[in-house]
């Protein structure tokens, strides 16, 4: 788990270029406090900053690797773990030692020398054989190519920027955002990624909210040559496609299901330094704590929690920690520290994220990085499995598909002559519409109404259907519940579940990793009908079955909480009320707010007479956020990392 910096000249790269990427490796030091490192010939410049997880002692990036004819053909950098690297490895070797005068393909017993053979020797095909989370980049030095790719769930990040002075790429914006005049690029911001992110809570990919900058998108691999262009190519698409349930076979399908887990993880586990876990009260993370336990005794669980009743699930964490047998340590926030690290967090996050669950996430990495260099965590589980309670609403909403088009318009307009907050309002609206035109992902955010009472130029045009319309083009035929969790995978998983995994636990340079987000998982996954995952009383039916005797019994069956953060309570009172005031206040906003409109949410809010909390929390995030990457008037504290090379 690194951070890589790269610039690819549109001609030859210049020594203040080289100092350049040099120097834009120190606000991306978070990810690879261990070790930096910088390579570079005529045409391109590899920087990197290295966390050491594997092969601590050798494994140097930028790496250098290349067949008999020319042992350093190849340069490459890597941010990421390839779980099957051994078997790589072993497969490699067995098929082209002989090519070598010693026998010896590798120099090093790491993963990153496996991706340079495989890329030489299958050549783009190869990412299909990686099994991890990755986000790489190799120089060819004889055909002046570059090649970048990125995982197929995205779990790692790879940001691109290219004009007329080259491409630059890089595992976080803010290094690019340093390399932009040498690139020849402006940094604008894009007002259509802007509305995006209000209405959805993030910013979709391939999308920033800097013009000049995008993302090389989730299951994608990208070509470059020097003055031209990257060349986009997606390698990989998840396919939903049922395998019905034939009579007798339920208990075989569970145990494919029990078995990818327990191979997932135990994959998951391969490291040379201490591994831990995520914790919360909930199946998936207690599924992968139970699994990681059978290959670590010792293990640590971590989770965080608020003091607020109702808004904790310590007590469940800790009776699951006893169950399974592992150390236990909670990280309490106090409504302070929530407040304080907001300007930090939003540094580290490249761009905002409206998702409160982020802060906790981000201090329970900050206490489980005194204690080991690697966690686990649940992630993935209800998109693969079906896991949100969102996914039952094509049950509920049955009725409405067996009237006729014009009562359902009609539903619709009387939904819309309903006041904000009634209860029954929302139920009507969404029963008016079809799955494609309702269903934009788990973050509901601004409807149109509110978005023109805030933003001062409102586009109508630019809709969440710009970001949904060519993923529901890929489900069309499946199952609703199969083309929820299409579209989730491609929205609300890699725009805001994995970059808070992410960019909160590499802020602590800490690694996570997600076994549920495995190639091999999926593939049980995706086979099962709606009626095994979303039945009328719960959800993910059946991972439970198959993780029934892994998983304790208090946990087995318990509705999902997710995180629940108290925001709704914080911006009533003054944990939180005062701080929201002075941030719209001090706001240099407004050319692209309303900060009247907002005060007079915030002031709605406080009475209660409508819970804005979410729509609030969107606003401020992104006020922040301009106040750092815009202003400049904002100067988070960023601390210099300071860790122990192996933990």
């Amino acid at each position: 788990m690194c951070g890589l910096l790269g610039f690819l000249t549109s001609d030859v790269a210049a020594p203040d270029t080289v100092e350049q990427v040099y120097n834009a490796l120190h606000c991306v030091r978070h990810r690879g406090p261990d070790e930096r490192g910088t390579w570079h010939d005529d045409d391109l410049i590899f920087g990197f900053n290295r966390l050491s997880i594997i092969d601590i002692e050798h494994s140097h990036q930028p790496l250098r690797w290349g067949p008999p004819e020319n042992r350093e053909r190849y340069a490459l950098t890597f941010n990421g773990e390839i779980y099957n690297y051994l078997e790589l490895r072993e497969e490699l070797t067995e098929a082209h030692a002989a090519e070598f005068t010693d026998g010896k393909i590798f120099d090093t017993e790491g993963d990153s020398e496996a991706i340079v053979a495989a890329f030489h020797y299958w050549g783009p095909d190869a990412v299909r054989r990686l099994r991890g989370m990755f986000a790489f980049a190799i120089w060819d030095t004889e055909t002046k190519e570059l090649f970048l790719a990125r995982d197929p769930f995205g779990i790692k990040p790879l940001f691109l920027a290219t004009g007329t002075g080259g491409t630059a790429f890089g595992s976080e914006k803010k290094s690019l955002l340093e390399l932009l005049p040498a690139l020849g690029l402006s940094d604008a911001l894009d007002p259509r990624a802007m509305e995006h992110y209000t209405v959805l809570q993030y910013v979709p990919e391939p999308e920033t909210l800097h013009a000049d900058i995008r993302r090389l998108e989730s299951g994608s691999y990208a070509t470059v040559r020097q003055g031209e262009t990257p060349k986009v190519t997606r390698y990989f698409t998840p396919k939903f496609q049922v395998r019905p349930f034939a009579a007798g076979t339920a208990v075989a399908r569970y145990r494919e299901i029990a078995e990818a887990m327990e191979d997932s993880v135990a994959k998951h586990m391969r490291a040379d330094v201490t591994v831990g876990s995520f914790l919360s009260g909930g199946i998936d993370s207690t599924a992968v704590a139970a699994l990681a336990m059978r290959h670590n005794p010792k293990l640590i669980t971590f989770t965080s929690c608020f003091e607020r009743e109702g808004y904790s699930e310590a007590d469940v964490a800790a009776e699951t920690a006893e169950a399974i047998g592992a150390r236990h340590i909670i990280k309490t926030v106090s409504p302070a520290e929530f407040a304080a690290a907001i300007p930090e967090i939003v540094w580290y996050l490249d761009d905002p994220v409206a998702d409160p669950a982020l802060v906790p996430l981000y201090f329970v990495a900050k206490e489980a990085r005194k204690h080991v260099k690697v966690v686990l965590s649940g992630e993935g589980a209800d998109e693969l499995f079906g896991g949100y309670t969102i996914y039952r609403e094509p049950l509920s909403l049955k009725p409405f598909e067996r009237l006729p088009k014009g009562l359902r318009r009609l539903a619709g307009k009387l939904s819309d002559r309903i006041p904000e907050g009634t209860r029954g309002k929302s139920l009507l609206h969404r029963g008016s519409l079809g799955l494609e035109e309702r269903y934009y992902g788990n973050a509901r955010s601004f409807n149109d109404a509110q978005l023109r009472s805030v933003l001062r130029e409102f586009r109508p045009e630019w809709t969440h259907q710009d970001v949904t319309a060519p993923i529901y083009a890929q489900s069309r035929g499946w199952d609703p519940v199969a083309r929820m969790q299409h579209l989730d995978l491609f929205t609300w998983l890699r725009g805001d579940i994995l970059v808070k995994a992410d960019k909160m636990t590499m802020a602590n340079s800490l690694e996570l990793r997600v076994p549920f987000l495995d190639t091999e998982v999926l593939k049980v996954a995706e086979g099962l009908p709606y009626e095994q995952k979303i039945t009328n009383d719960t959800t993910k039916y059946a991972l439970r079955q198959a993780l029934e005797g892994i998983v304790p019994p208090h946990v087995l069956h318990r509705a999902k909480l997710g995180f629940p953060v108290p925001l709704r309570h914080w911006l009533r009172g003054e944990e939180l009320y005062d701080w929201a005031q002075q941030t719209i206040a001090e706001s240099q906003t407004d050319h692209l707010l309303d900060k009247g409109a907002i005060k007079g949410m915030l002031d709605d809010h406080r009475t209660g007479r409508i819970d804005h909390s979410r729509r609030l929390w969107t606003l401020l995030v992104f006020m922040i956020w301009h106040g750092i990457f815009v202003e400049h008037r904002i100067t988070p504290d960023i601390q210099e990392p300071v860790y122990p090379v192996s933990l």
